[in-house]
């Protein structure tokens, strides 16, 4: 899976909620909460959020304030994407923001990094009684809750159109292949170019694929794709990927294709896109049942969404003041206002329910298929090309693979994971292309030699317009570069031509500078 990550975009919005001007001195009260008799105590929070919600964000601090008069408090709102909240806390915690948004699988590398204070246990329960299973899961590590649920909406399910798929093969992966074989229409799965869409089918039958990482680093992994469960699941994926009716994509404009998808498996981002192909055609619904060997499981998937996380503080009343605060932000009435403006899924049982966010088709179906997701954790850049393997061999061996196939191919993977823990030192070191060039399709990377140290350079490559790439390190996307700098956006060939790609590497391997050169 590709994974691009946004560059920091800062607003900030600072405000104080009282009569009387903000306070000269930052400094935070002694940790016992006295102030000097007769006055109001003050506190001042940095809260980082993403910039659709930095308006609406304000203006429910703002009720908060006015909620506790007996504080004087000042906010200072910053427009810090969730993606790279985890990354700028973990640089430095003390400077990092006293609330804020994050995306859940980053909570294992704020835990490791002390970015986080446990809700305390009014909290907990507060959390543990008004929001969702998952959501709460999302927000644990090791069993211990460690976040605020924000909202739950990242996630896949399944799309149709209920001209072509009548509503009682739902529930049966088979009719609904034999459906859209029927109807010349597609079956629209990433089942062969991506890990996350795949490990669902896994998942389906009780495998796991849990990673601890420190950082980019595994610490240590347990995968049972390559069992008896996982030859159940490779099966249920060999039926998709070699139907006739297989494409592998999770885009909306499957619906327009030639030929048209009757069914595709994506998530809430696209929902407004198939409305307006579909329109009353439009069916959602959660993934699945699929039987092997005459068991039947339901799909699993990867579940996820966005957490509010609060900052250790030395101040005991200001920290408890910030849990309270992420409490409010993350409560029915503030979950509602954001679905209102953004339509963002929320986590709140009372606020999910509500006839708005059920009248949602895309949010209802992922509700639904988020009592089959797993909490997607933080797994190193490799896995996600390793695992997308699994789908793509199944498919080249096709409809008469054996079990021993199957076999062979989970242990092929199994074996790449156990690689990465033994990863020769120049190619974890090592700098490649990867992309849709040369006809591959993200799958392949393309070696880059170096000389002078630092600078690397593929050998000549003939490329066509309108093909995109990146540079990654160590066969992995934990380090990689695009035309906007690190994780930033695909590069992209403007014109026919041979080129050689050039990387300049920055004095902290993190950064550097990408040529495509002209031949």
């Amino acid at each position: 899976m590709k994974r691009l990550f946004t560059l920091l975009v800062v607003l900030l919005m600072a405000f104080s909620f009282s009569a009387c001007s903000s306070p000269s001195s930052s400094a935070a009260p002694a940790s016992s909460g006295e102030a000097p008799s007769g006055e109001t105590k003050e506190y001042s929070f940095k809260v980082w959020c993403a910039d659709n919600i930095v308006d609406l964000t304000t203006k429910q601090l703002n009720d908060f304030a006015a909620e506790h008069p007996e504080y004087k408090l000042t906010f200072a709102v910053e427009a810090v994407g969730e993606g790279d909240a985890a990354s700028y806390m973990i640089n430095d915690v003390e400077a990092g923001a006293d609330v804020y948004c994050f995306a859940q699988d980053q909570l294992a590398r704020l835990v490791q990094s002390n970015a986080l204070a446990k809700p305390g246990v009014k909290a907990s329960e507060t959390i543990a009684n008004e929001n969702t299973t998952g959501s709460i899961a999302n927000a644990t590590f090791d069993q211990t809750l460690y976040a605020y649920p924000l909202t739950a909406d990242n996630g896949y399910f399944m799309y149709y159109d209920k001209s072509v798929i009548p509503e009682e093969d739902l529930d049966d992966l088979s009719k609904l292949l034999e459906d859209c074989v029927a109807a010349g229409r597609t079956f629209a799965f990433e089942g062969t170019t991506s890990a996350w869409y795949e490990a669902g089918l896994f998942f389906g039958t009780g495998c796991v694929s849990e990673w601890v990482m420190n950082g980019t680093d595994i610490v240590s992994y347990n995968d049972t794709f390559n069992s008896d469960a996982g030859l159940k699941a490779a099966k249920a994926l060999k039926e998709i990927v070699t139907s006739p009716a297989f494409v592998s994509s999770s885009a909306a404009d499957e619906f327009q294709a030639n030929p048209k998808a009757a069914v595709l498996v994506t998530g809430t981002w696209a929902y407004t896109d198939i409305e307006n192909i579909l329109g009353e055609n439009l069916g959602a619904t959660d993934l699945p049942n699929f039987t092997v060997d005459g068991e039947t499981f339901h799909m699993g998937s990867f579940g996820g969404g966005k957490l509010i996380g609060v900052k250790p503080q030395t101040d005991a009343e200001k920290g408890a003041i910030a849990s309270q605060i992420a409490l409010y932000l993350t409560s029915e009435k503030c979950q509602l206002e954001r679905f209102d403006a953004v339509a963002w899924g929320p986590t709140n049982k009372v606020a999910a329910a509500s006839e708005a966010v059920q009248a949602n088709p895309g949010l209802a179906a992922f509700a639904l298929q988020d009592n089959y997701s797993v909490p997607q954790g933080q797994y190193p850049g490799a896995w996600w090309d390793l695992g997308k393997v699994i789908g793509s061999e199944i498919q080249a061996k096709g409809a008469g693979a054996t079990d021993d196939d199957l076999k062979a191919i989970l242990q092929s993977y199994a074996d790449s994971l156990a690689g990465l823990l033994t990863m020769d030192p120049e190619v974890a070191r090592a700098w490649t292309v990867i992309g849709s060039v040369l006809g591959d399709t993200w799958s392949t990377d393309i070696e880059m030699a170096e000389d002078p140290e630092g600078v690397w350079t593929t050998a000549d490559l003939d490329l066509k317009a309108g093909e995109e790439f990146k540079v990654r390190q160590g066969l992995s996307w934990d380090n990689n570069l695009g035309s906007d700098g690190p994780g930033g956006s695909n590069f992209v060939v403007e014109a026919d031509g041979t080129y050689q790609i050039r990387l300049t590497v920055g004095e902290d391997w993190t950064t550097g500078t990408v040529e495509l050169i002209a031949k």
